[in-house]
């Protein structure tokens, strides 16, 4: 699979751009702030319906005008698929497919599989939970779509239960039947939720620790533990157990929604004692880990964004992962740069097909 051609039009910084790419190699450069990483994005959007870097749609347009439109074409499995995203200032997004508008956004999750290398995934080691939960939701996502729409009944069953506890502190009162069945639902798509997590940490973690032994040369040790609060108890009954807290607190404070993961190098919090060089090399390992499994799901090769790349590893380590497109390895990627001497000796070196872009 590969991106054959992208469209832009008032998206964030960039008025209008059109690109033909190569099935191999696309290299943009250019100083910062031209909009390298806003092209890299603008791919991600055409294959998760929105933005990595800003969530909020209305803030992708560009300042000047009311509306943006990314359109591009795909060749998957030897067939062109025409993804195009539009959205205009107090409407709704649109999505579309050969034309053809989906009715929800998540059903078109997986459709192009895709993985970003970016500076901005610090986050998942500085940053709380939530961050760690949407990477691990997000790649489970990807290729399950039942557990995708058990992942928004569930957080939507938690907001209306989050409100049914204000309601209940601001006219005080308590209606335990209409909680019990909020309850009800939330244990059954919460244990439903912990078992898929469970099985997927089983096959990832294996190929994460690979990646990270190959990426440092088994230099040392590290582990990825999955917290939640369901190994001990049923969600059942800790939403009993807790019922006085939540009743005090207006929100609920025990479930899947408050799972992690615990990143760990040498048995110690990898946030507190992992050195630069190490937390970087974490999460390039990663990110590759997701890029193989998606691959393993889905049988063909995700498009890698690797915005900034060379911010994150040295020439050689670069050049390592480009090498990977030669064995097949990898399919497409898009790297973007501040130096185009530096990008141009690596991607000439990989022996592949590449297109350099200046932006």
């Amino acid at each position: 699979m590969h991106l054959k051609n992208l469209s832009l039009l008032n998206y964030k910084n960039l008025k209008t751009a059109e690109f033909d790419f190569d099935e191999k190699i696309n290299c943009l450069v250019g100083n910062n702030g031209v909009g390298k990483t806003n092209v890299l994005d603008s791919i991600y959007h055409l294959s998760f319906g929105k933005s990595y870097f800003n969530p909020v749609t209305s803030q992708n347009i560009n300042h000047d005008s009311d509306f943006f439109v990314v359109d591009g074409e795909f060749i998957k499995n030897d067939k062109s698929e025409k993804i195009l995203v539009s959205a205009k200032k107090g409407q709704k997004k649109i999505i579309k497919r050969n034309n053809k508008a989906y009715d929800k956004v998540s059903d078109h999750i997986g459709f192009i599989p895709t993985v970003i290398i970016s500076p901005a995934d610090r986050d998942l080691i500085i940053e709380g939970s939530e961050t760690r939960r949407k990477f691990m939701d997000g790649v489970i996502s990807q290729s399950d779509h039942a557990y995708l729409d058990k992942l928004l009944q569930y957080t939507k069953l938690v907001s209306q239960r989050n409100s049914l506890l204000k309601y209940f502190a601001a006219n005080n009162t308590f209606d335990r039947d209409t909680l019990e069945v909020y309850n009800l639902q939330m244990s059954s798509l919460g244990q439903e939720l912990f078992e898929k997590r469970k099985a997927f940490l089983k096959e990832f973690i294996p190929i994460f620790n690979k990646r990270y032994a190959d990426i440092t040369n088994n230099k040392e040790e590290v582990h990825i533990n999955y917290k939640s609060q369901l190994y001990d108890n049923s969600l059942s009954s800790l939403l009993e157990e807790n019922l006085q807290k939540d009743m005090a607190l207006q929100y609920t404070s025990v479930g899947t929604h408050k799972d992690d993961l615990s990143f760990e190098i040498e048995g110690h919090p990898i946030k507190k004692f992992g050195s630069q060089g190490q937390q970087k090399s974490f999460l390039i390992a990663l990110k590759l880990a997701q890029f193989d499994f998606i691959k393993q799901i889905s049988k063909v090769n995700p498009i890698l964004l690797l915005d900034d790349i060379f911010d994150k590893l040295d020439e050689s380590r670069v050049a390592h992962i480009v090498a990977l497109v030669a064995t097949n390895e990898l399919g497409q990627i898009f790297l973007s740069d501040t130096h185009a001497d530096r990008t141009e000796k690596v991607v000439k070196n990989s022996n592949q097909s590449y297109k350099i872009f200046k932006l």
